[in-house]
């Protein structure tokens, strides 16, 4: 397939590969046809929201007819939502946190931009364990920041001692994605604890503190009786960031939350609080989609099926092995991130290509030599992969 082979290796570095794939995606469904193609690039979750999801919408069109009802709100969210996510949250975070302490926003995307933007100055440093997912580095550059990727280890566990040794006096944040995207991996409370330890040091030192930022969209997706642990209580320094995208399966209605500890508030009088309400204005969001933050107040408790994608999960493992690709059984998230047969992701992407299978290259997440798939597909669409990964691989180690 002289049409796809050498795509990445053309394209590569001139924006998102995951972009990027899915717009290959697209063509090669339109030439082939959908059953044709096997698609694992976009984390697009696509089973059903919960049950309930269907009367609270029924409800909310019937309120929808009173006055202001789809009219603007606080900046901060509506404050009844507010404190449904806030006594949500305090279950989960293990410290109990009122509506004071939340800010709904565009997204977890959303939270993560008003967060840069109420901190950074410009050459202020973001340190993320890599690999990770490409927007950080969008996010906080838009205000002058800095991303710097420290690598996990080969089990994709924090290298502490490398954290340590990036922090510099630039410093302003650590992002921790847990569940991970593309690893899969859930970092232990152990880890965690000694990271809040290294930064409660750090902080000790200096007058403007080092966050730890806990971004959490794919927290509910815990499998093998993996525990996804609470930061808060580990340090005030922790901000808890999300969104219900792929709990609630409603990535299209860009609800999120940030949520500050209640022991920073207390400390800072509110301020950064205050400031996340005031650049959630400012950078044009304005608030929250109003009919998003009422739908997932109302089942914020629930959960997509996770069976669904757990049964997804151990059929690609199997198809992965299978094909004789080395991978770390995913414990969180829906997605893989194997190595590349023959060390080169690129090459590899483009092997799968030729077979219609959409993968996308660790390159674009920071760590080359791997590939990532999402698991957020139809098990037949995994099934049917088999035998093309067998032959993708065949194909780049004869080379």
């Amino acid at each position: 397939m002289q049409t796809v082979n050498g795509f990445f290796q053309a394209s590569a570095g001139k924006s998102s590969f995951i972009r990027k794939m899915f717009e290959k995606g697209l063509e090669l469904k339109a030439r082939f046809g959908e059953d044709a193609v096997c698609d694992f690039s976009l984390g697009n979750p696509d089973v059903p929201p919960p049950a309930a999801a269907g009367a609270v919408l029924h409800r909310l069109a019937d309120e929808a007819a009173r006055p202001l009802a789809l009219g603007y709100c606080p900046n901060a969210g509506i404050p009844s939502v507010r404190e449904a996510i806030a006594a949500h949250l305090s279950k989960e975070q293990q410290l109990a946190l009122n509506a004071d302490d939340v800010v709904m926003t565009v997204g977890a995307a959303g939270a993560l931009v008003c967060f840069f933007r109420a901190t950074l100055e410009p050459g202020d440093e973001v340190i993320v364990p890599s690999p990770y997912f490409v927007e950080y580095g969008n996010y906080c550059g838009h205000f002058g920041g800095v991303l710097k990727p420290v690598p996990t280890k080969d089990d994709f566990s924090l290298d502490l001692d490398a954290i340590a040794a990036a922090i510099t006096p630039k410093t302003r944040a650590i992002i921790v994605n847990s569940p991970n995207n593309p690893t899969g991996v859930i970092y232990s409370r152990e880890e965690l604890f000694r990271l809040f330890a290294l930064v409660e040091a750090e902080n000790a030192r200096r007058e403007k503190p080092v966050f730890v930022l806990s971004d959490e969209p794919y927290r509910a997706f815990a499998f093998d009786g993996a525990v996804v642990p609470a930061v808060m209580p580990m340090s005030p320094f922790a901000v808890v960031l999300g969104s219900f995208s792929k709990t609630l399966s409603m990535a299209g209605e860009r609800v999120g939350y940030i949520a500050v500890s209640p022991k920073l508030s207390k400390a800072d009088g509110g301020t950064l609080v205050s400031t996340l309400i005031l650049v959630n204005r400012t950078l044009g969001f304005v608030n929250a989609p109003v009919l998003g933050q009422r739908l997932a107040a109302a089942i914020c408790a629930e959960t997509v099926d996770l069976a669904t994608y757990d049964r997804r999960r151990r059929l690609m493992a199997e198809v992965l092995s299978d094909a004789g690709i080395e991978f770390i059984m995913p414990k969180g998230a829906f997605y893989f991130f194997p190595k590349a047969p023959g060390g080169d992701d690129l090459a590899f992407v483009d092997a799968l290509l030729a077979e219609r299978i959409l993968a996308v290259p660790g390159s674009g997440f920071g760590r080359a030599g791997h590939i990532r798939l999402s698991c957020s597909v139809d098990e037949r669409i995994i099934a049917r992969a088999a035998d093309g990964f067998k032959r993708a691989v065949a194909n780049v180690c004869a080379k």
